[in-house]
């Protein structure tokens, strides 16, 4: 299927200028990431898809590939000291604003209480869990810069679907492949093997339906979160149904 309309990524080249200037910040989210893929699967990608997914990732935000390797061989050395475990903290922004946060850490107290300030400082609260997640769907998600991609829109739909994605949706800057979780790894390969560059390559979560904010005050709280979540290292993932403006709307 291909629509077009409205992009929820019509900014994605904005936002990956923002992260350029917090590349330190990504390599260490990724880093993470490796640990403790490998600690789950071992180091060697062949034989451990998640890292595989990790690596891509880590490729599609222009890690370094030495960084990648050192990485991988750090933490295949140091299993015992790999002692991360992934948190996921629901919640409300204002306005009711759906926030899921997803940490890694060696210290669950300690990110508990940073990620309760982010969002006490935004004027929101932290929830129970399981209080927001029902409003997004878990899906892996791919996006193809329109301007790097010289494939035909129909041809490049075939190739995502007979590798076994769901959906594909066409915009106006951006093509977007949609897949089940358990079929991400196999959709993505299926891709790259086509030398098909991708921006994003992540499982994530998406808004079934997204929430706006009018008020300036509301606006700037829960940008005040939402940098608060970003400055902290423990934070891996924010998820939110925020309808952000694009820049040209801005």
């Amino acid at each position: 299927m291909i629509v077009s309309g409205h992009s929820k990524f019509a900014n994605i080249k904005h936002k990956k200028e923002k992260n350029d200037k917090a590349k330190g910040k990504i390599f260490t989210i990724i880093g993470r990431e490796i640990a403790v893929a490998v600690k789950e699967g071992g180091p060697d990608p062949l034989n451990n898809s998640r890292l595989r997914d990790v690596i891509a990732k880590a490729k599609a935000n222009n890690m370094p590939n030495d960084t990648i390797d050192r990485g991988i061989k750090k933490a295949a050395g140091d299993l015992a000291g790999v002692n991360y475990e992934t948190v996921t903290y629901e919640g409300y922004g204002p306005n009711g604003i759906a926030v899921i946060v997803v940490a890694l850490t060696d210290n669950k107290n300690r990110t508990a209480s940073n990620v309760r300030n982010a969002f006490t400082k935004g004027n929101g609260n932290v929830g129970t869990p399981g209080c927001v997640s029902y409003m997004f769907d878990k899906k892996g998600q791919i996006i193809i810069d329109k301007e790097e991609c010289s494939m035909d829109a129909d041809d490049l739909m075939m190739i995502a679907l007979d590798a076994g994605a769901e959906d594909f949706n066409e915009e106006e800057d951006s093509f977007e492949v949609l897949t089940d979780p358990d079929a991400f790894s196999a959709v993505r390969e299926g891709l790259e093997k086509e030398g098909i560059k991708m921006v994003q390559a992540e499982v994530t979560m998406i808004p079934q339906t997204y929430a706006q904010l009018t008020d300036e005050k509301d606006i700037k709280f829960f940008q005040r979160t939402l940098d608060l979540l970003d400055e902290d290292d423990d934070v891996q993932e924010v998820y939110h149904n925020w309808d952000e403006p694009d820049e040209d709307e801005e």
